[in-house]
């Protein structure tokens, strides 16, 4: 089977080869993108798990900073160096953070800059399965023009005649529908992992702030005077 499309490809029109080349190229392209992108996602999801563990153990915002590089494929290390280097800022000399909301607002661009990285590259695999099998319909078009043409010229009009014409017509079909499916199947299955990916941020975002406001000293009690309230009661 493999040796006759081989020789179907071979015995096609120019056309036709060029229309090949252009899906093997998308193909090509696709699945390059496919294998790395799987592999950036596995090595975010680990080390995702390894970093939280390592937050979740620390006492201090300072021990976790300082083996945050050694997670760094996780998007959440990325959250919480941007959210800490705003508490950094705050926190210095004094100790004490002046605006929560600038830090909750730090993580929520280091957040999307994360996402924004692990999405780099996947519009691709959707541009691949939206154009390739037109692309392929294109190459068959124009082979099933070529075949009657053919027909037309040779006079015969017989199955057996057009029958070569429309085999050879078909195959760029077959090539755009073979680039376009794992692209658009990646595209899903990466697609959802990305979203899960920006829900962990999020929910993170929201822990390290509980955090950083654990930091804070707790604010002095006021002094009440029980005789001056019991004065003020019967006045």
């Amino acid at each position: 089977m493999g040796g006759e499309i081989v020789q179907l490809i071979l015995q096609s029109g120019p056309v036709a080869k060029v229309v090949i080349l252009i899906l093997l190229a998308f193909s090509v392209f696709s699945w390059g993108i496919i294998l790395g992108k799987w592999a950036t996602l596995r090595r975010a999801r680990v080390q995702s798990a390894r970093f939280m563990r390592a937050f979740r153990k620390a006492t201090r915002l300072q021990d976790v900073a300082a083996v945050a590089e050694q997670f760094r494929p996780s998007p959440l290390a990325g959250v919480f160096e941007g959210g800490y280097e705003e508490y950094r800022r705050q926190a210095s000399g004094s100790g004490v953070v002046r605006n929560i909301t600038a830090v909750q607002r730090a993580t929520q661009i280091a957040a999307s800059e994360e996402l924004t990285r692990l999405e780099r590259r996947l519009p691709w695999l959707a541009t691949t399965g939206a154009v390739t099998p037109f692309i392929g319909l294109f190459g068959t078009v124009w082979g099933i023009i070529d075949a009657f043409q053919g027909l037309g010229t040779a006079g015969a009009a017989t199955i057996r005649a057009v029958a070569p014409g429309i085999s050879e017509a078909l195959i760029t079909t077959a090539a755009g529908l073979f680039a376009a499916i794992p692209a658009v199947i990646a595209f899903n299955i990466f697609s959802h992992h990305i979203r899960e990916f920006a829900a962990r941020s999020d929910d993170f975002a929201l822990e390290m702030l509980n955090a950083v406001e654990r930091t804070q000293p707790s604010p002095t009690p006021q002094p009440t005077y029980r005789g001056a309230m019991v004065s003020e009661v019967r006045d």
